[in-house]
């Protein structure tokens, strides 16, 4: 099996509250639009919030978290507050060495912010230096 793309597919209670929350308090890049939905850039990935395809009976909630890498999470923690979004966990940089903090959507899917510190070693090039 061959995957070519992928993204996350939101469908949440209200949709208008979800866009504007995405677009609006987030700043994510719209992708592209559809009757019904909208597609964002998040990264390499892309995020889209449905407003169709939502099942009265459909479990809420979300098992999963949207993983989002910021530039600096101390200066998004701050941008989050002034902009009225709860933070439910300050940034903290956690055993594995990434700065992480924690808020949620509207419909309360959780988002993990993440910053990746110089040191980390995503960040650093992992290739024999003999080349």
């Amino acid at each position: 099996m061959e995957i070519l793309s992928s993204r996350v597919i939101l469908r949440p209670q209200d949709y208008r509250r979800t866009l504007e929350f995405y677009r609006d308090t987030l700043g994510l890049a719209i992708a592209r639009e559809y009757p019904g939905g909208t597609v964002f850039f998040a990264g390499q990935a892309l995020i889209e919030v449905a407003g169709h395809g939502r099942e009265a009976e459909a479990p809420t909630g979300f098992a999963g978290a949207l993983w989002l890498q910021v530039r600096n999470c101390s200066t998004a923690s701050v941008e989050l507050t002034l902009a009225g979004v709860p933070i439910d966990r300050a940034p903290q940089r956690e055993p594995w060495g990434l700065v992480e903090m924690w808020i949620k959507d509207p419909d309360g899917v959780p988002i993990v912010l993440v910053e990746v510190p110089p040191d980390h070693p995503i960040r650093r090039d992992n290739r024999p230096s003999d080349r």
